[in-house]
């Protein structure tokens, strides 16, 4: 099996078993499975979940796309080469429940070949990040403590490097580098090199893949049937605003998609069914919702 077979092998098969196990936590819903060509080259299989006890919007995508270097890859994406091709699995799941946290996955290998169809680059990027309305910080302690896990068994530095990355990242730098959520860990362009060859950043991106469902299940278990009012909800679509704005602002993933002429409902998919934009909007000194605020405000070690 090539390097590209396993890798698509392997996002296909944690789809599947990622969405068995979502659908089995909703009790309700199923997920529509929507397969789709690329005209340019490739396609992918979109799956989506919607209005259930559980998850009111939720998308686990896998793609495998290719294609010709174009004039606009090369200006705005600073890629230089004949062909390219990309492989990736990427997850988003709004709950509906305010006091569950939404969650963002998305694990991809690019490979990029010259006019003879040799490889003259490859690198590897992913991550996990937790985007929750309200805190608890038993729940952030696990979700970080759980990847932690996974980068300690590959490199000490890996935790902290990527934690570094991930709270750097995902921030609205057009609102005083409020952050998305409360991070996770984020990597992206690792080379295959002699002391980490191509195994050992296939086998990482394996692990956290694989370790999704061990972060985020427990919290799920543990919130989906806390009782909430109107205010709670309101919140939640608040802050549902701030994470439009950045996948539509700065995500890389998102422009990527746009530039290479992906397909738009898939990369869309991340936004959630319904938002706020309430103008100069703050929430009510020492409440809940200002106390998780001031932590998108600035990093927080939680373990």
């Amino acid at each position: 099996m090539s390097i590209k077979e396993d890798w698509i092998f392997f996002i296909e098969d944690l789809q599947n078993r990622i969405c068995m196990a979502l659908e089995e936590v909703d009790g309700k819903e199923k997920f529509i499975e929507d397969a789709w060509k690329r005209k340019e080259g490739g396609g992918g299989k979109t799956k989506i979940i919607a209005n259930g006890n559980v998850f009111e919007k939720g998308g686990v995508n896998t793609s495998v796309v290719f294609g010709k270097v174009t004039k606009e890859m090369e200006t705005q994406l600073k890629i230089e080469g004949a062909k390219w091709f990309a492989s990736g699995i990427s997850l988003v799941l709004h709950p509906v429940n305010p006091f569950v946290p939404t969650v963002h996955c998305n694990y991809r290998m690019f490979e990029l070949y010259n006019e003879n169809d040799e490889v003259t680059d490859r690198w590897f990027g992913g991550g996990t990040d937790l985007t929750p309305y309200y805190l608890f910080e038993e729940d952030a302690k696990h979700f970080h403590e759980t990847y932690k896990n996974v980068c300690d068994e590959f490199d000490l530095s890996f935790y902290p490097e990527f934690k570094k990355n991930c709270d750097n990242y995902f921030v609205n730098y057009h609102r005083n580098n409020e952050r998305r959520g409360i991070g996770g860990i984020f990597y992206d362009y690792r080379r295959p090199r002699e002391n980490k060859d191509v195994n050992f950043w296939m086998n990482f991106a394996k692990a956290c893949g694989n370790a999704f469902l061990t972060a985020y299940l427990p919290i799920v278990e543990k919130r989906k049937k806390i009782e909430y009012n109107n205010n709670n909800k309101y919140w939640q679509e608040i802050r549902r605003g701030r994470y439009v704005e950045f996948n539509l602002i700065h995500d890389r993933g998102t422009l990527f998609g746009l530039k290479t002429k992906g397909r738009t409902e898939s990369i869309l998919m991340s936004l959630p069914p319904t938002v706020r934009f309430e103008y100069n909007y703050e929430p009510e000194k020492g409440s809940e919702e200002d106390k998780i605020l001031q932590i998108f405000l600035q990093p927080k070690e939680w373990i």
